[in-house]
């Protein structure tokens, strides 16, 4: 790709400091609400490393200093290196089912020891798949409209969700799913995101009703159908295509359904309210309703949850954090957070608009993306919208993995747009 040198050579020259201002105001409100999670009165200090707060710091410390080495280092090199990262990614997940260096967390094998820290490989995997995906899609003459391109592009993005499926991590497997939207952008048919619509509902209808009525249903409709427009021969086999297609997908979701954990079964059963707290499956989601409702319109106050503080709501410095932002900060609290997400989502997808680079602009898209899908499921899950799956929330929930894949992915991508200016095709 051809480039002309800017005359201003400054480090953080043209870095987009809206966006570093709302992700810093993320993160330190990420961490007063650890803090709150699990304070302890008898270590109040922020820098006791060994609470869960103290940690946390360190985590932060470390991020801000892997934010600034990716701002140094030259922006051309993701562009360079995106495959040989994609490939020492797919490399690390494997890695983690060799015996000595995989370590299991809750029982998933989906942890990493590299000497006294544990890490995630599945959650640095997302940024080196956007990576991968913008190289390949802003190659010349790639288009989305060829079917090598889609199979090329759904390989990139399938092949780490079955690895990372294998692990027990089947939550985080489903975060890649959201780059469907970075190929929908890049001229994929909406038929394929309509298709993947009626695939969803299909598959929850599938798990609601016995299969047979389901079937008897979908028959009956293509019968209808075909007496409305039996005049056309083209459209009966179009309707007996689809009516093919769906009869599969509703056995398929049945097959899958029955593969699946028992512990999964029943967050699903839960979720769609054929099961009541069988086991105390749903413990976790009523728990987090009532101390999000607890908090009303401006909240208790800060460290002053009760449900905060008597840990009724299992992991709620992880994947429902969001729970203690709506009993201490109430209804505006979380309206705030949400807005400043949503804020930076807009903004980042703005800036991926304004590249030159197309490489730039599908790697915006898939930031955006990423950070969508963790809002809106993790969210979700805790005032009970959305199965429990176990994503984190950006910024808010514990943890060195998530914090720092996801200040790769934003600071990356702020790298890259600060090159744009640099860039002429």
């Amino acid at each position: 790709m051809p480039t002309r040198r800017s005359n201003n050579n400054r480090l953080f020259a043209n870095i987009d400091w809206i966006s570093v201002g709302i992700y810093l105001v993320l993160v330190f409100f990420g961490f007063a609400n650890i803090y709150a999670a699990v304070f302890n009165e008898d270590h109040p200090n922020i820098f006791d490393a060994t609470q869960k707060y103290g940690k946390q710091m360190i985590w932060i410390g470390t991020a801000f200093a892997i934010a600034i080495t990716i701002l140094i280092i030259d922006a051309e090199f993701y562009t360079a290196f995106a495959y040989i990262l994609y490939g020492m990614a797919i490399f690390s997940l494997i890695a983690v089912f060799i015996p000595g260096v995989g370590k299991e967390v809750k029982g998933s094998h989906s942890w990493m020891n590299i000497g006294s820290l544990a890490i995630q490989p599945a959650e640095f995997c997302k940024f080196t798949v956007a990576l991968a995906l913008s190289k390949f899609l802003s190659q010349m003459n790639i288009k989305m409209t060829n079917i090598s391109t889609k199979l090329y592009s759904a390989g990139i993005i399938i092949l780490p969700m079955l690895i990372i499926i294998l692990q027990h991590e089947t939550g985080v497997a489903l975060v890649f799913s959201a780059f469907i939207f970075v190929m929908y952008r890049e001229g994929l048919s909406g038929n394929f995101l309509l298709l993947g619509a009626t695939a969803t509902i299909l598959f929850i209808i599938s798990l609601l009703f016995n299969k047979y009525y389901v079937m008897i249903t979908l028959v009956i409709i293509a019968v209808i159908v075909f007496l409305l427009v039996r005049n056309k021969r083209k459209n009966l086999i179009v309707i007996l295509a689809s009516l093919f297609i769906t009869c599969g997908m509703v056995f398929g979701t049945d097959f899958a359904f029955q593969k699946l954990k028992g512990y999964q079964k029943t967050r699903i059963n839960v979720f769609l309210g054929k099961e009541i707290d069988k086991d105390k499956t749903g413990y976790n989601v009523n728990q987090a309703k009532i101390a999000i409702g607890s908090g009303g319109f401006w909240g208790k106050g800060y460290l002053e949850g009760t449900q905060t503080k008597f840990d009724f709501v299992p992991e709620q410095d992880t994947d429902f954090i969001f729970c203690t932002v709506g009993e201490e900060w109430g209804f505006a609290g979380s309206i705030i957070v949400i807005g400043l997400f949503i804020v930076l989502i807009m903004r980042i997808i703005y800036m991926a608009e304004r590249q030159r680079s197309s490489f730039s602009r599908i790697f915006g898209y898939g930031v955006a993306s990423i950070f969508f899908f963790h809002l809106m499921v993790n969210v979700g899950m805790t005032i009970g919208l959305a199965p429990v799956i176990g994503i984190p929330l950006p910024f808010f929930s514990y943890g060195g993995s998530s914090l720092w894949s996801f200040t790769i992915l934003l600071f990356i991508f702020l790298k890259l747009d600060s090159h744009r200016l640099q860039v002429f095709r």
